[in-house]
């Protein structure tokens, strides 16, 4: 273990609330189960009333589109109920806008009257994903890294209030469907996400901190914003975040920040490793190195 990871790891775990060994599900109890309707997917009804006054903004198109994301983010068919649910839209305009994405191809209903997506709906993923520069430099760098690691790697950068996943290994063995390339996690149960909050601007972060919802997805989840600080710190001090069953039981992973040419930090590379637990030490010293060097890598090709 180098001498940077091993200080890094020493300092930042004096910080944290979570164990150095957490627990196994059968000695804690864990709700490895979300709530049905997240708290991110609440907020798009609140996103789109801030913009009541603005007399440019269609918020017809606003409803359509958090009705569309409502329906990426599930891997069951929804009714009509249910989409007005999730999102807070009400039930009427709910029903309008699943009428109109049926008519242009985007979505389907079957004979109960519970909708999904079409195949159209990747025409968006493609063509950002075929365009972006980060997404396409990563591959490669992705690539390598978990070849050399024997491991999944991924890349990701903060979109809103959530994480975006951008690219990963094709190695990956994760299978677990959080994980996929164009899947949006919060920010703050996601080491990604720790590394992208530790690095905004303090009025962007007090702000993000003012509006965020937390839900317990595991029993080790932050619950607030002073634990969550508590993580940005401890990010701060080492240059990587570790997240430990944050998101979902025995799901554990390693990020660093990827700066541009300019000195930007545009995004996370993490390591993932899912059905094994390892302390923070123990992911320092097996992944730090190798994934900063990745990170370097990575943003020197990145112009700003």
């Amino acid at each position: 273990m180098t001498a940077l990871a091993k200080n890094a790891a020493t300092a930042s775990e004096a910080t944290l609330d979570q164990p150095e060994h957490p627990a196994h599900p059968a000695q804690r109890p864990l709700d490895p189960s979300p709530p049905p309707f997240s708290a991110p997917d609440a907020l798009a009804a609140e996103m789109i009333e801030r913009f009541a006054d603005d007399p440019d903004f269609v918020t017809a198109l606003a409803r359509g589109l958090a009705v569309l994301l409502a329906l990426s983010d599930k891997r069951r068919r929804m009714s009509i109920a249910q989409v007005s649910h999730r999102t807070g839209i009400p039930r009427a305009a709910a029903r309008r806008s699943l009428h109109t994405l049926v008519k242009m191809g985007f979505a389907a209903a079957d004979e109960h009257r519970r909708f999904y997506l079409r195949p159209r709906v990747l025409s968006f993923s493609h063509a950002y994903l075929s365009a972006s520069p980060l997404a396409v430099l990563a591959q490669p760098v992705l690539d390598r890294l978990g070849d050399t690691l024997r491991e999944a790697c991924s890349l990701g950068t903060l979109d809103g209030d959530e994480i975006v996943y951008l690219a990963r290994s094709t190695s990956s063995r994760i299978m677990s469907p959080h994980l996929n390339v164009g899947r949006r996690l919060p920010a703050y149960c996601t080491s990604i996400g720790h590394v992208m909050l530790a690095h905004l601007p303090t009025d962007e972060l007090n702000a993000y901190l003012s509006r965020v919802r937390f839900h317990p997805y595991t029993e080790y989840t932050p619950n607030s914003p002073e634990k969550l600080l508590a993580l940005i710190r401890a990010v701060r001090e080492s240059g990587f975040a570790f997240a430990s069953q944050q998101m979902e039981p025995r799901l554990c992973t390693l990020a660093v920040p990827v700066r541009d040419m300019g000195g930007h930090y545009v995004a996370g590379i993490n390591v993932i490793l899912q059905g094994r637990l390892f302390s923070r030490s123990e992911m320092a010293e097996r992944y730090y190195q190798p994934l900063q060097e990745a990170a370097m890598e990575l943003g020197s090709l990145l112009l700003p």
